[in-house]
């Protein structure tokens, strides 16, 4: 009578089948990961090509496009609205724009006021999936605020006021003289770390017009306690960390290697932090620079 015997695992043949299982595993969740921060990115682009889109509209309405944010003189309405409660209407937001107008007529004097401001009121238009800082809205002292990952470029300084979103704008695309394909509007940067700036609904920003909160120049200085330990030297576009509030003066995003640039003809490019010497001659409307994107 023959006697079958089954040959069982050794110990290491069953180590290499777990080691070889985890490898695979470890490769497909990376997989799955890229995948997921390609999807991301996409979306974050084409966010931003809905908001060129909602710009030529706006200008297309009003002969201009919007302020960067509102500041205007005494007894103005919409005191410190920024650029993209501005573009509700034409994001097919009609009845949140008409509820921003009533709480300014309401609440001119403080926009913080909520209710009946909406500065607490998450707008997914206005964030980028892949920024994990503007994804959810947070209480501050009280008052809880809404974030955005796109602001205006406001040009090379941000007392300069040379590029086309910067305190009451009004920039007209004749005025473009550089070239609406050769001119960034809007860039990507995370809220600040302290969720101080970077609210999509209104803001001061740090010298009252908007800084660093709605609209961000190529060469922003800090000049507020906003940025209080920060460099007073201009910054420049290069990568950012979530737990770095010094990160909150320069251009950057979550992605690798460098962020999305909505251009004033309404595409969208995105741009190498290599290209921090190209982005302040791209920056301008009006300055007569030749520049080549990467």
């Amino acid at each position: 009578m023959t006697t079958l015997c089954r040959r069982a695992f050794s110990l290491v043949e069953l180590l290499v089948v777990i080691a070889i299982l985890a490898t695979l595993v470890a490769l497909a969740l990376s997989a799955v990961q890229r995948v997921r921060g390609a999807a991301a990115k996409t979306q974050c682009a084409n966010r931003l090509r809905q908001i060129g889109l909602a710009h030529h509209h706006y200008h297309g309405a009003h002969g201009a496009l919007p302020p960067g944010v509102t500041v205007g003189g005494p007894g103005e309405q919409f005191k410190y609205m920024t650029w993209q409660t501005r573009l509700l209407p034409f994001l097919e937001q009609e009845p949140v724009w008409k509820s921003a107008v009533e709480a300014f007529r309401l609440r001119p004097d403080d926009f913080r006021a909520s209710p009946p401001h909406l500065i607490g009121v998450h707008m997914p238009a206005f964030v980028c999936p892949s920024d994990p800082l503007a994804q959810q809205p947070r209480t501050l002292s009280g008052t809880t605020f809404a974030y955005t990952s796109y602001l205006g470029v406001s040009g090379t300084r941000q007392t300069r006021h040379d590029g086309t979103l910067y305190a009451d704008s009004k920039t007209r695309f004749a005025d473009i003289t550089d070239g609406t394909s050769q001119t960034v509007m809007v860039g990507e940067r995370p809220p600040s770390t302290d969720g101080i700036s970077g609210w999509w609904y209104a803001g001061q920003g740090q010298n009252e017009d908007g800084s660093a909160d709605s609209v961000l120049s190529t060469g922003e200085r800090a000049s507020s306690f906003f940025f209080s330990g920060c460099s007073t030297a201009p910054s420049e576009f290069g990568p950012g960390r979530p737990d770095d509030q010094c990160a909150g003066l320069h251009f950057w995003s979550m992605h690798p290697g460098g962020a999305h640039f909505l251009l004033a003809d309404g595409s969208v490019r995105f741009l190498p932090y290599t290209a921090k010497d190209v982005l302040p001659l791209l920056a301008t409307r009006a300055g007569g620079e030749t520049a080549e994107l990467p």
